[in-house]
């Protein structure tokens, strides 16, 4: 065992890649000890990536880079600057709104900072913000990518616990709005004793014509509801609706109409049984694509074939650290570190509250250091089994684990959305840290919040009969 994490740590601290470091360290601990037969340890690795629910990861991010190219990250924009863009401290409320709109399309992080994060932190330069100011608020919103449905971290951790990816998509809505509450507030805060005021007049015009793209979005479901009880069946009565809604939306020419609709026609799927969490995100992808070929016309086939490209690479990225995690974590169970970490524990507390604290500050410490696909992968088999010993909902303990790690990605020295951050920006690695840290204030609020109220992550889905 202390080969295997040894070595590990040892590559982790010279620069070696997190899934290099995993697979090498492993190798090792193979060749010295010979646990088991070649053929097992090639299985187990096979084992790791041959998983349906992970057929959903390419999905998810090749339906946030469509989306990128299709240009909905401007509407998106367009239609948050109308909701809350005339409140002081304007720019950054509509930052946070954006990504919230945009985290029912990406479920990732960087794909926030890096898509409607651009568009962000561009027109808060332009309009006076400080740089430092538009990259901690940007920095902050993109957090919550994964914590909406849907969320690639999600998928992950629910393959890995055998936990429900749909109860898991459906615990994140409460606790997401919680943090966009928090980082609204912190704005106002910010605003008031900076001195920052509104970016665009106010327009009851624009205002109401926002709110009329969400009472259209929100007549979806009500005319699916209504044309049911005529007798129609719902599958017709859903393709009925969205034939309206295509209509009004190409009669009106409506800014986020269809980008709303995103996650609406996800968590509805999902919740009326329609399709799977892994096949919503290939109805994500098939919505990206009628939005940017048919609606908007804004998609070519050069950028489609980037796009395309940049999926591929990504995704191929995930799942090397998923395989090499997968025998780094079997290997840790064999040697007992499980066990033994299960055995520490117990001799600190047995009380449940506590092990959350110390397991926050465990976590918190682990975003800081690894990618957060090979986090999940590593720590849920050794944490589970302590998990089920202090009766704590694996639903629950997966907001807060993908939070934890979420704010892991601020954080030097492997902070993935710090370096996309300081590269858009122009700041440096220190100045970006230094303009993060007042930001990590309502993000950890919010920890502590879904940390002790575990029913703000598990009523939904037990409402919606999910969980149990």
């Amino acid at each position: 065992m202390l080969l295997l994490i040894g070595s590990f740590l040892l590559l982790m601290i010279v620069g070696t890649p997190v899934a290099v470091s995993m697979a090498v360290a492993s190798l090792l601990y193979l060749v010295f000890y010979n646990v088991a037969p070649d053929i097992i340890t090639a299985q187990r690795m096979i084992a790791g990536v041959e998983s349906f629910p992970l057929l959903a990861v390419p999905f998810f991010i090749l339906a946030g880079n469509l989306m990128n190219t299709a240009g909905v990250t401007g509407r998106i924009y367009t239609f948050a600057l109308a909701v809350v863009g005339w409140m002081k401290g304007g720019l950054a409320q509509v930052n946070i709104l954006g990504s919230v709109v945009f985290a029912g399309m990406s479920g990732a992080a960087l794909a926030d900072a890096a898509g409607i994060g651009t568009i962000e932190i561009k027109a808060m330069k332009d309009h006076g913000y400080p740089v430092e100011a538009a990259v901690g608020v940007t920095a902050a919103s993109s957090t919550l990518g994964p914590i909406f449905p849907p969320s690639l971290p999600f998928v992950i951790y629910g393959m890995m616990a055998n936990v429900s990816i749909g109860a898991l998509f459906m615990a994140g809505i409460l606790p997401g709005l919680v943090m966009m509450v928090l980082m609204m507030i912190t704005v106002a805060i910010f605003a008031y004793r900076r001195g920052w005021g509104s970016d665009t007049p106010f327009s009851l015009r624009r205002l109401f014509a926002a709110s009329a793209e969400v009472l259209v979005v929100a007549a979806f479901p009500v005319l699916v509801y209504l044309l049911s009880l005529t007798g129609v069946s719902l599958n017709l009565a859903v393709g009925i609706a969205l034939v309206v809604l295509i209509v009004l939306d190409w009669y009106f020419d409506f800014a986020a109409v269809m980008a709303l609709m995103t996650p609406v026609i996800l968590i509805g799927g999902m919740t009326m049984g329609w399709f799977t969490p892994t096949e919503a995100a290939v109805a994500a992808v098939i919505w990206s694509l009628f939005l940017g070929l048919v609606r908007y016309r804004s998609m070519t086939l050069r950028s489609l074939a980037k796009a395309s490209f940049d999926t591929i690479e990504t995704t191929a990225s995930v799942l090397f650290i998923v395989t090499a995690a997968s025998i780094f974590a079997w290997l840790l169970t064999v040697s007992q570190a499980a066990q033994y970490f299960s055995d520490f524990v117990f001799s600190l507390t047995d009380n449940k509250w506590v092990f959350l604290i110390l397991v926050n500050l465990l976590l918190l410490g682990i975003g800081c250091f690894l990618d957060t696909i090979a986090a999940i992968t590593i720590i849920v088999p050794i944490l589970m089994p302590i998990i089920a010993k202090f009766d704590i909902d694996p639903v629950h303990f997966g907001l807060v684990l993908t939070l934890n790690l979420m704010i892991g990605l601020l954080t030097p020295p492997v902070g993935v959305v710090m370096f996309v951050l300081s590269r858009i920006s122009g700041l440096s690695i220190e100045r970006t840290t230094m303009a993060i840290l007042p930001w990590l204030a309502p993000l950890l609020i919010a920890l502590l919040v879904i940390t002790f109220v575990p029913a703000l992550s598990l009523w939904l889905p037990t409402q919606l009969g999910l969980i149990r």
